[in-house]
């Protein structure tokens, strides 16, 4: 199969297209024809060598860890699917960005989303959802999300606003326009954010999830009253150090199952700022690292 990889912790140049051997599923995996998969900010960390201490990876490797495609093999003890059916999900921490991928966690693709909408949906809505499910039942409550116009903060902002919460999210202002077209009430981030909330929800706010690691966990607390109040999926190390749920992406195809039912109803769907193809891998981890991104980058296979 044809494959982006990398045979050295480097830069973008280290990405190179080349045939590598095609996988087969194990007990409880499937494996589909990639369509396309996302990038998403542990793939450029892993192939920079930012985290070879604490995730060492078998050289050469396959970045990507989600994509969408047609089943075409099956592995043991697996029920549910059937070869031709069209899913996303997810694999390991890496192998996505390749013709064929193993998943261990998957969800039928609503119709209603494109093969990039489909591949951009794994991680983010994953990650959002066990952060959100920390912050316990969401209806009623105002709901503060940092980074919410990131892959991660604008699947949660959707995903809230299906569960009935009320959002405050905070972007650079050339993303506010696009936060109200998720739900949610925008706002900047950064020195005078407990001002700002103060006039856009004179109630308080009864919860936040930081998608950013901006450094704003203690203005959170501060913010919502309770370290409990507050889950971030990014920022481990302070919330650790103040208390706050601290959360890790999860291969769980119930999570996903629920984020496909979400986009059957026209409730979530997962926002694309570019895609690239396969050729292209080095611009796409190069776009990812620059940050500042609006939704998902996606490699289409």
């Amino acid at each position: 199969m044809r494959a982006a990889r990398f045979h050295e912790y480097g830069g973008t140049e280290s990405l190179v297209i080349e045939q590598a051997p095609d996988p087969h599923p194990g007990l409880g995996e499937i494996r589909i024809r990639v369509a396309a998969a996302s990038v998403n900010p542990i793939d450029w960390k892993l192939r920079a060598g930012a985290l070879h201490q604490l995730i060492p990876l078998e050289l050469p490797a396959i970045p990507g860890r989600d994509a969408a495609g047609i089943v075409d093999e099956i592995g043991d003890g697996v029920q549910g699917v059937s070869i031709g059916d069209r899913v996303f999900g997810l694999g390991g921490v890496t192998d996505a960005t390749a013709e064929l991928v193993t998943l261990s966690a998957w969800a039928h693709a609503p119709e209603t989303w494109n093969d990039e909408q489909a591949a951009g949906a794994g991680l983010a809505s994953a990650t959002a959802m066990r952060g959100l499910n920390a912050l316990g039942p969401l209806a009623g409550r105002t709901l503060l999300i940092e980074g919410a116009a990131g892959g991660v903060g604008g699947a949660a902002v959707e995903i809230a606003v299906a569960q009935g919460a009320t959002v405050i999210g905070t972007a650079r202002e050339r993303n506010h326009e696009f936060l109200t077209s998720l739900g949610a009430v925008p706002t900047t981030y950064g020195p005078g954010l407990a001002q700002r909330l103060s006039a856009l929800a004179p109630h308080g706010i009864d919860i936040a999830l930081d998608t950013a690691a901006s450094g704003s966990l203690d203005d959170l607390v501060a913010i919502t009253g309770d370290p409990t109040h507050v889950a971030t999926v990014a920022d481990h190390a302070g919330g650790q150090r103040l208390g706050t749920h601290v959360v890790n992406a999860e291969n769980d195809s119930a999570l996903l199952s629920a984020a496909a039912e979400l986009g059957r109803q026209g409730r979530y769907t997962p926002r694309i700022e570019q895609t690239y193809p396969l050729e292209r891998i080095a611009d796409a981890h190069a776009h990812a690292e620059r940050g500042r991104t609006r939704g998902k980058i996606v490699i289409c296979i």
